[in-house]
């Protein structure tokens, strides 16, 4: 979700990513895209429904095997594109952090467990250490592809 907020935000990032690996789609195209990626993660968080857990995988998945062959390849990518503007070139880091997050999509697949948002309306205080805990998850997941990475400089546009 947050990457997807990110890349409707500011597309250029992923669009030059795209592009270094011989894929030219426009603004417009990530921007949709990433629309699609913002609900689909804000319906995971609200609904536990298996087809949609999959489709999360399948993102997952598919971000992997996008991110490996920008590392395979080689690429002089400064920015994958997940956080906007922040230079966040593709490195092993991101390929651990989406291995991650397509596993627990996996899992939420094989296991039903009540959504995010619907644990914090059946148990409040639970659900709220929950939600707190996927921030600061979130947070981590954000700083290690961050790691060692300089601030955001704003260009001369800007």
């Amino acid at each position: 979700m947050v990457g997807g907020a990110f890349k409707l935000i500011d597309p250029s990032g992923t669009v030059g990513a795209l592009r270094a690996l011989g894929l030219s789609f426009g603004a417009e195209v990530v921007r949709v895209a990433a629309a699609v990626e913002l609900f689909l993660g804000t319906l995971a968080l609200s609904v536990s429904n298996p087809v949609i857990a999959g489709l999360v995988a399948l993102s997952y998945a598919l971000f992997l095997v996008i991110t490996v062959l920008a590392l395979v390849r080689r690429l002089p990518i400064d920015s994958c594109g997940c956080l906007g503007r922040l230079e966040t070139p593709p490195s092993w880091r991101h390929v651990v952090v989406l291995g991650v997050a397509l596993l627990g999509a996996i899992g939420a697949v094989a296991d039903q467990d009540p959504a995010l948002l619907e644990r914090v309306t059946d148990d409040g205080a639970a659900g709220v250490a929950l939600l707190v805990l996927v921030v600061v998850g979130i947070l981590i997941a954000i700083g290690v592809l961050r790691m060692g990475r300089r601030p955001f400089q704003p260009t001369n546009g800007s």
